[in-house]
């Protein structure tokens, strides 16, 4: 990939598996930097291939994702490896430690491999929260109960990335895990005081600070800490982790059509808050109006190349048109299905 030095602010997505004329023009959009994918835009290897040709083909250096993470939340499915989710990993790892570490990494490569041969940047991973399986949206999809455990498979995970050439994505910072209610459909509270909150769930993001090119904040409320969620409050985004942590990366917004968001009604007030509180992108799915309506205002502000987003675009290691034929592909899919394939 040609690369640049910044890219829009606005991360959308599309309809089907195909673009419309009306997503074609919407990509073409200065304010336009990224697009999700998600298992609706996705039919088989070849269609995929075709659908970010055609993307490319409009805006050749768009930073293109998808959530991969494995487990109940894998977008391709038919004609990829079917990855294990964080937590069955997680579960290896008392009694076997170093398999499950080994695992982590070659699963994160694999993922990230077949991502990076189909020309998509990155995947929104891994998923650093803490395991708390009455949580409705992250249970399984984390790694563990135990912020020792998330941080050393972690470290695993990330080197399997950084070893295909995918950048590395921690969310839900500063900690979704711990929250009963799934922020996709309300606004979550955490009531813990900032302590408590700090030597756990926080403190899994400050031991991977490094390691990390991306960090998307949780749409959680934290009032111990501030009246805004995390991913609308410069206290956790400006303070804590451009501070306190002194995170360099990119501060993806997690989607700002999900109802937690929706504390705001507006969605361009959505941006702008995000955006104010330190985003550096900002997610919005599933509502082609809004998008469009925070694209007219990223460009009336000037608001159009304002994030520098070379830091997660992938940077394959090696040469990848023949992957599938290759013999360290063959032994660590056989690897992974041994361990987690009925």
């Amino acid at each position: 990939m040609n690369a640049v030095s910044s890219l829009g602010a606005l991360m959308l997505d599309i309809k089907g598996k195909s673009l419309t004329s009306i997503e074609k023009d919407l990509l073409q959009r200065d304010s336009t930097g990224g697009l999700i994918l998600f298992s609706r835009n996705y039919e088989s290897p070849s269609q995929l291939r075709e659908l970010v040709a055609s993307i490319r083909d409009i805006k050749r250096d768009i930073l293109i994702a998808v959530d991969q993470e494995g487990g109940r939340v894998q977008r391709f499915r038919e004609g990829f490896v079917r990855l294990p989710s964080l937590g069955s990993i997680g579960k290896l790892y008392s009694d076997k430690p170093q398999l499950a570490e080994s695992l982590s990494k070659i699963s994160a490569w694999i993922m990230a491999s077949e991502l990076i041969s189909y020309d998509i940047d990155l995947s929104f991973a891994p998923v650093i929260d803490i395991q708390n399986m009455s949580s409705e949206v992250i249970g399984d999809r984390s790694f563990s109960s135990s912020p020792e455990v998330v941080v050393r498979l972690a470290k695993s995970y990330i080197s399997g990335l950084r070893e295909a050439g995918m950048s590395a994505c921690g969310k839900h910072y500063p900690g979704h895990g711990t929250v009963h209610a799934d922020s996709h459909f309300e606004l979550p509270v955490d009531v813990r005081p900032w302590e408590e909150i700090r030597d756990s769930d926080f403190s899994i993001f400050a031991q991977l600070i490094e390691f990390l090119d991306g960090i998307m904040p949780a749409h959680v409320l934290y009032p111990s800490v501030d009246e805004f969620t995390a991913g609308f409050s410069e206290v956790w985004i400006k303070d804590k982790l451009r501070g306190e942590l002194q995170f360099k990366g990119v501060v993806f917004s997690d989607d700002l059509t999900m109802a937690a968001a929706k504390a705001i009604p507006a969605p361009v007030d959505r941006a702008k808050r995000a955006l104010a509180a330190g985003c550096d992108m900002v997610l919005v799915c599933n509502d082609q109006e809004s998008a469009g309506e925070i694209a007219n205002w990223l460009e009336s502000e000037s608001i159009v190349k304002n994030v520098n987003m070379q830091a997660v675009r992938a940077k394959p290691s090696r040469k990848i048109h023949n992957l599938f034929e290759q013999e360290l592909w063959n032994s660590r899919v056989q690897t992974i299905r041994s361990y987690f394939e009925d």
